[in-house]
C-alpha cells in the first residue's frame, strides 16, 4: 500500500483543565511524530500491512528523526528531503473529548508531483493508494496530491482519500474537493467533514450524497460508529468499540488503517468497519497519534 501526504512533528499538549488565557496552564507536553498520512502508515505497519509513505521533510534534525521513527516500525519511507526547508510541526491541544491543532505545514507544502508520480507509477500490480486530503487542501502541495490520483488512475490501482479536516475543506470549497477526488474508490470523512462536503443530515443521508461523487463513502461518527454507503445503494453500519478515551489524536488515522488493511485484503464493508473500529479504539486508549 502507498500512503501519500504529510509527515510532521507533533507537540502534544495535554492541559490540566481549561486553558487560562493570558496566564499559566499546567500541562504534560510530549514531542513525537505526527501527520495524518504518516500516522496512517504507522498504524498500517502495526496491522502487518506492507506500506510505503510518500512525503516531504526539511533537511533538519526533526526530518531525520521523523523518518527514522517510521522506518523503525516497518514503514518504507519514500520521503523527499528539501534543503533549506523546515519539517512541518503541529501543536496539538488535547483532552479526552476533543483536540485542536495549530499547524505549520513546513516542507509538507513542498511535496513534489514528480516524486509522487514516480513512486506511484512504480507500484506493483494490485497496490492501493491512500491519499491524505491535506495535500489537496493547500495550494503548494495540491499539484502533488492531484499527481498521485492521476498516477494511480494510469496504473489502474484502487484509491482511497481521507477528507482530512473541516476548516481547510471549507476554505478550499466542497465542490472543488469533490471534483478533485471524483470516482475515487473510497472517501473517508468524519461528521464535521461530511457536514462540509454533503450538507446537513444523518450520516446515511450524507454518505448517500457523497456516492454521487465517489464509489464508496464512509462517514465516521465517533462513539456512534460509522456508516458505509456503496454507490449502488447498499448501506452498512459499524459500531464503535467502547473504551476509556485518553486522547482522540490520530484516532481517525488508525481507523483508516484498520479499515484499509481489511478491505484491501478482501474483507467486506462490515468486517472492514469492525477492523477500523478496533484500531481506532486502540488509538484513543493511549496518548499520542501512533501505535
Amino acid at each position: 500500500m502507498i500512503v501519500v501526504g504529510d509527515l510532521v512533528t507533533d507537540v502534544l499538549v495535554e492541559q490540566n483543565g481549561p486553558i487560562q488565557v493570558g496566564s499559566d496552564t499546567d500541562a504534560a507536553i510530549r514531542v513525537a511524530g505526527g501527520g495524518q498520512a504518516a500516522n496512517t502508515a504507522a498504524w498500517l505497519a502495526h496491522a502487518r500491512q506492507p506500506v510505503t509513505l510518500v512525503a516531504a521533510v526539511g533537511d533538519d534534525a526533526a526530518g531525520r528523526e521523523r523518518v527514522a521513527e517510521l522506518e523503525s516500525v516497518g514503514v518504507r519511507c519514500a520521503v523527499h528531503v528539501h534543503p533549506g526547508a523546515v519539517t512541518g510541526s503541529v501543536v496539538v491541544l488535547t483532552g479526552p473529548a476533543e483536540r485542536t491543532m495549530i499547524t505549520d505545514r513546513g516542507a509538507s507544502l513542498l511535496l513534489d508531483p514528480d516524486h509522487v508520480t514516480a513512486v506511484v507509477s512504480a507500484a506493483p500490480a494490485g497496490s492501493h493508494l491512500h491519499l491524505s486530503g491535506y495535500p489537496l487542501l493547500h495550494a503548494g502541495s495540491r499539484p502533488a496530491g492531484l499527481a498521485a490520483l492521476t498516477a494511480a488512475a494510469g496504473r489502474g490501482i484502487t484509491v482511497s482519500v481521507d477528507a482530512a479536516s473541516a476548516a481547510p475543506l471549507r476554505a478550499a470549497g466542497a465542490q472543488a474537493f469533490l471534483d478533485w477526488v471524483r470516482d475515487a474508490d473510497l472517501l473517508l470523512c468524519n461528521q464535521d467533514e461530511a457536514d462540509v462536503l454533503a450538507g446537513p443530515g444523518s450520516a446515511e443521508e450524507q454518505a448517500a450524497r457523497l456516492t454521487a461523487h465517489v464509489r464508496n463513502a464512509v462517514v465516521k461518527q465517533g462513539a456512534a460508529g460509522a456508516v458505509w454507503r456503496v454507490r449502488d445503494g447498499e448501506v452498512f453500519s459499524g459500531a464503535a468499540s467502547r473504551v476509556p478515551v485518553k486522547d482522540p489524536t490520530g484516532a481517525g488515522d488508525a481507523f483508516a488503517a484498520g479499515l484499509l488493511a481489511a478491505w484491501c485484503s478482501g474483507a467486506g464493508p462490515e468486517a472492514a468497519l469492525a477492523a477500523g473500529a478496533a484500531l481506532g479504539a486502540a488509538a484513543v486508549a493511549r496518548i499520542g497519534a501512533r501505535p
